[in-house]
């Protein structure tokens, strides 16, 4: 996995490249949790996101926990299977996706 991070002001574009299991979602974990300090609108651009497992959830989801008291958290560039994923696991319902 690959992440690329690219903060613009209190913007924040977070690129996610390859699977983020198990193995990969603490590196990206960290990566967050170390970048998210005076932050009020985070991106997440999983363009080149081929796979999440339920690990790489978590992440995402205590991501917006964060986001949800300092500002605004978006997904964007998901492809099919991270979409369905999304659906299936009702993340679609909470997560602002573009």
């Amino acid at each position: 996995m690959q992440i690329v991070k690219n903060k613009e002001g209190e913007n924040l574009t977070v690129s996610v490249e390859g699977r983020l299991d198990t193995t990969t979602s603490p590196e990206l974990e960290a990566s967050l949790k170390e970048s998210l300090d005076g932050v009020t609108a985070l991106v997440l651009d999983f363009a080149k996101l081929e796979y999440i497992s339920s690990a790489g959830l978590r992440v995402i989801l205590s991501a917006q926990k964060i986001m949800n008291r300092q500002g605004k958290m978006t997904v964007k560039n998901i492809n099919e299977t991270v979409a369905e994923i999304f659906e299936v696991t009702g993340f679609s319902d909470i997560l602002e996706i573009e």
